[in-house]
């Protein structure tokens, strides 16, 4: 079963420095027919203007994942961390039993253009932390590159929960196949560009929930096709 979340009908926020839409519930966008995914609770792409972005706030029992498109996102902590993440980065914060945490675009020319994804845990009360790598795009053109774990193996930034996060890039014509285990479902993110999913079509913000499949063959429509997916209990 796939069922298809058009980007077109996501939820809408715009604060003039922020302009954000919501897969799932968020903020003051409320939807009962997509609270989440599985262990996915929250999918937002924002965009932030330069030198614009969000003061220090706390978060606490999610997993809390940043992943940049196109420019700089500067993060700061109350745990001592301090980074930009740049396309090809990684970054996942794990807010335990409480963290407060700042995020800033970094240039004060260009925007930049992320996706703030969270997933519950696995476990409540842990103690907060930080992890950050960066993923060459080399290492996923053509196929699905591990990016997150609950291992943390490969290489990938761990996760606690039992997901397993693949980024891949495709250029047209391109064509890979994925094999989902019993009991795992799916969740598919075009990020850019345009794909073949069983025969339907997918194109940049769309989503897609997949559940009670053996497996699923994607096909990119268009060069630079970029998509995250989501394997989990």
């Amino acid at each position: 079963m796939i069922n298809i979340r058009p980007g077109n009908e996501r939820g809408n926020a715009n604060f003039g420095w922020l302009h954000s839409k919501h897969t799932f519930s968020f903020g003051n966008y409320y939807d009962p027919h997509h609270m989440g995914f599985a262990s996915l609770r929250v999918i937002n792409e924002d965009r932030v203007q330069p030198s614009k972005g969000f003061g220090t706030h706390s978060h606490q029992n999610m997993e809390i994942i940043s992943y940049v498109l196109e420019g700089e996102l500067e993060h700061k902590d109350n745990i001592g961390n301090g980074s930009v993440i740049r396309p090809g980065d990684l970054q996942r914060m794990s807010a335990g039993t409480g963290i407060s945490h700042s995020e800033f675009n970094a240039s004060p020319t260009d925007e930049v253009h992320f996706l703030q994804i969270w997933i519950l845990p696995n476990k409540k009360g842990i103690q907060p932390s930080y992890e950050q790598k960066h993923f060459p795009p080399a290492e996923n053109l053509g196929k699905f590159r591990l990016i997150g774990s609950q291992d943390g193996r490969d290489n990938s930034v761990t996760i606690h929960q039992d997901v397993n996060l693949y980024v891949a890039t495709l250029n047209q014509d391109d064509k890979v196949e994925y094999p989902i285990s019993h009991n795992r479902s799916v969740w598919l993110q075009v990020v850019r560009g345009a794909l073949d999913i069983n025969s339907q079509i997918l194109s940049a913000g769309d989503g897609a929930a997949i559940s009670q499949e053996n497996q699923i063959a994607i096909a990119a429509t268009i060069d630079n096709t970029e998509v995250l997916l989501f394997d989990m209990a």
